[in-house]
């Protein structure tokens, strides 16, 4: 094949994808909505895209990426004259090296058994694969039913000397709501204990805005690290995160060095070892093009939007936003015994070419969570909230109209009697069948396979959730 048809069968793939620009598209990508930040950061990705920056002392460049996009989120997010930081490939890395230092240290201390993370339920799915990957005990901290915050009576509660992090959401990404972290933070510091704030998704946002309710960075006492991502509303391609540390030493408790082989020295920040510096080089480009006044007016107008809608949503019979939104993230709910049900309307907002994305009910202790849909604003957002409005308020009457998906129970029944450990991949297939989704691609209305997950004992439906992506990821065999 010739370049052109190479490039022009890539294109071609891309026709079943959800839109990357254009704000309709509420969960997964952020569009600055601002012509030239995409040509800018290709051309600064082009530039880098075969640069390695696992050895900074063969490509100083990336060095100084590095240290500029680091010093300017410390500035920007309160760190001290101690304060470090490094670059990763998007927060669930810096959430993970988070944890891993937080172990290293307690550990150093002389802490023994099996370490604890204590962990908000809304707190993001990262930390809990962080304690699978490194043997840390996930402890569940509830929220409160109604404002969808963290307890901090419950963190009391549940402080230990076997707890090696606290964390907290600036803001939570299910409910876009700010935790209390400066309670929280002091908590856990009274106890010995650090405490990570993940604000990967409103670090670069909360800072510009003037009615955000409470501090959440590196200045507050006892915050120890802080995670935020560039490649959400810094506006810079997949992908760039920051972890910020409060002290070099906790940055060193998170790196890997050895010498024990007859290869070269290896010294590894992060978890990868080969690290490419494509990205960090575009969202370094695109922050010294946007500069603090870009970022301010892109954050300020992804607010406005946010507000705007917000308000907007108040007018539609049925439906009702959680808690406080502190940013940019929205979370809507059925209002009342005979609401709206959010997936079904998920379904209708599809279908009327939007994505919003459908999070099930959550059970805790102390109240449950409701089921959810997830809308994240960017400034793309801004000039169709009108739009968004009119089709949420018919996509409502339509899903009003609809019966509400129940879960088969004796599917839910059966799946109760089921050691999810045991299960094959061909056994995980059966039952994908019993539970209609067959063959390769999912059903048009999602809305019954999101009832079913939500009913089924969760281990069961973790492991039907991993043979759906198990169907998708398929290899093509080519000669």
């Amino acid at each position: 094949m010739n370049p052109q048809d190479v490039l022009a069968e890539l294109t071609a793939l891309q026709a079943g994808d959800v839109p990357t620009h254009g704000g309709a598209t509420m969960a997964y990508v952020y569009d600055s909505g601002r012509a030239g930040v995409d040509e800018l950061a290709a051309a600064a990705q082009a530039a880098f895209q075969w640069t390695n920056a696992l050895d900074p002392t063969a490509f100083p460049s990336v060095a100084r990426i590095e240290n500029d996009l680091v010093g300017a989120a410390l500035a920007l997010l309160g760190g001290g004259p101690e304060a470090v930081g490094t670059l990763t490939s998007g927060g669930t890395e810096s959430c993970q090296l988070a944890v891993l230092a937080a172990r290293e240290q307690w550990r150093a201390r002389g802490g023994t058994g099996r370490p604890r993370l204590l962990l908000p339920v809304t707190a993001h799915a990262a930390f809990r694969k962080a304690a699978h990957l490194f043997g840390i005990e996930a402890v569940d901290v509830p929220v409160d039913p109604g404002t969808c915050r963290a307890d901090p009576a419950a963190v009391v509660r549940l402080l230990d000397e076997r707890t090696v992090l606290v964390v907290v959401s600036a803001p939570s990404y299910p409910h876009g709501v700010l935790d209390p972290v400066a309670e929280i933070a002091g908590l856990a510091a009274a106890a010995g204990v650090p405490c990570h704030v993940d604000a990967c998704i409103g670090g670069w946002v909360l800072p510009f805005l003037d009615d955000v309710p409470e501090p959440f960075d590196l200045s507050v006492p006892g915050v120890t690290s802080l995670s935020v991502d560039l490649h959400k509303y810094g506006y810079a391609p997949k992908g760039v995160s920051v972890l910020l540390t409060a002290t070099p030493e906790l940055r060193h408790a998170h790196w890997f060095s050895t010498a024990g082989w007859p290869g070269y020295p290896v010294v590894n920040p992060t978890l990868a070892g080969t690290r490419p510096a494509g990205a960090m080089a575009a969202a370094w480009a695109v922050h010294r093009w946007l500069g603090t006044a870009g970022y301010r007016e892109l954050a300020c107008t992804a607010r406005r939007a946010t507000v705007e809608l917000t308000q907007g949503v108040a007018g539609i019979a049925g439906l009702r936003v959680v808690g406080r939104p502190a940013a940019t993230l929205v979370a809507l709910a059925e209002d009342g015994p005979d609401g709206v049900d959010v997936l079904n309307l998920a379904d209708e907002m599809t279908a009327r070419g939007w994505l919003l994305q459908p999070q099930p009910p959550f059970a805790q202790p102390g109240g449950n969570l409701p089921a959810t849909l997830h809308l994240t604003v960017t400034a793309a957002t801004a000039g169709r909230v009108d739009a968004l409005l009119g089709d949420l308020a018919d996509a409502a009457r339509a899903a009003a109209a609809l019966p509400r998906p129940v879960a088969d129970p004796e599917l839910v029944a059966a799946a109760a009697t089921i050691d999810p450990a045991t299960l094959s991949v061909a056994e995980v297939e059966g039952l994908l069948e019993l539970a209609g989704i067959s063959g390769g691609a999912l059903p048009e209305r999602m809305a019954p396979v999101h009832a079913l997950v939500s009913a089924l004992p969760r281990p069961v439906a973790e492991r039907l959730l991993a043979g759906v992506l198990g169907r998708v990821y398929r290899p093509t065999v080519s000669g």
